[in-house]
């Protein structure tokens, strides 16, 4: 069971106070050892919470609490998963594919889950390195996607995808999306990608803007090697972020090799936790128009 627990919220937001309040009352009852982040410290100040820095949450912990939306869950899972620490989202967002109580729902919603009353499951992550004249020059990971698209131009890029060393196709576009199942609610989703099972054993492909009507988001299994190569002219015309962080300047034929991580990220939902109805309740399904 859990017994030590890491919390991270959403910076400069009012709303955490509350969240976190309800949080640290449950921890406190069942006396369970926690630390928290900066942004924790910043709106709620407690005598007896051990502050740590933001990549240190998931140190010796068997939890993440994550208060915010999908942003902050994703930096939570950037920090918890290659310690294999489980994540439990609290929802201060907007939509919240991944964080599932509401702050309302805190006290009765994370006694049951320290009690043991609780879902959880896997997701894949990506990972990605920027490999130049055969040297890897710079490594990250996402939970949701990577993404290579223009930066700081207003022109297209260009660029070849390959899979498993097959040659796809040449394209001039916005960029393209690599994403998860976990992602093909977000970004992959805006762009006219499939919504695919999180459990689903695959990774999209999507265009952003291609210049051609027939270039359309294409699935692939979660095995692939997905390599584009960057053809744009200028340096700093296009980049790489994974879940919205930017990875170092790339430069004309530089390779960005995708492949699976061998480690998964472990959510933690409420027990009855139902994708189908969350895609419901997110996307607005089943809703008279007016």
């Amino acid at each position: 069971m859990f017994q030590r627990i890491g919390i991270i919220a959403k910076h400069a937001d009012a709303a955490v106070r509350k969240a976190l309040a309800a949080t640290l009352a449950v921890l406190k009852t069942r006396h369970i050892d926690f630390v928290f982040d900066e942004n924790c410290a910043a709106v709620l100040t407690d005598a007896n919470a051990h502050v740590v820095a933001e990549d240190k949450v998931a140190e010796e912990r068997d939890l993440v609490i994550a208060i915010g939306g999908d942003g902050t869950l994703l930096r939570a899972a950037r920090i918890a998963f290659p310690a294999n620490v489980a994540v439990l989202g609290v929802n201060l967002g907007r939509l919240g594919f991944l964080t599932d109580l509401t702050p309302e729902q805190v006290p009765d919603g994370l006694n049951a889950i320290l009690d043991g009353n609780y879902t959880s499951e896997d997701r894949c992550v990506l990972q990605t390195a920027i490999v130049r004249d055969g040297d890897i020059v710079s490594r990250a990971d996402g939970l949701n996607d990577i993404v290579i698209q223009k930066w700081n131009t207003a022109r297209l890029i260009a660029f070849d995808t390959y899979v498993d060393g097959r040659f796809v196709h040449s394209q001039r576009s916005d960029g393209m999306i690599v994403s998860t199942p976990t992602g093909s609610t977000a970004y992959s989703l805006s762009g006219g990608g499939p919504i695919l099972h999180p459990q689903l054993g695959a990774i999209v492909l999507v265009p952003i803007c291609p210049h051609s009507l027939t270039n359309r988001p294409i699935v692939l299994a979660d095995t692939a090697t997905i390599e584009i190569i960057i053809g744009t002219e200028y340096a700093n015309e296009s980049r790489v972020t994974c879940d919205g962080e930017a990875m170092p300047e790339i430069l004309p034929r530089d390779n960005i090799r995708i492949t699976r991580h061998a480690k998964t990220i472990r959510l933690i939902h409420p027990a009855g936790h139902d994708h189908f109805a969350n895609l419901r309740a997110k996307l607005h399904w089943g809703y008279a128009p007016c």
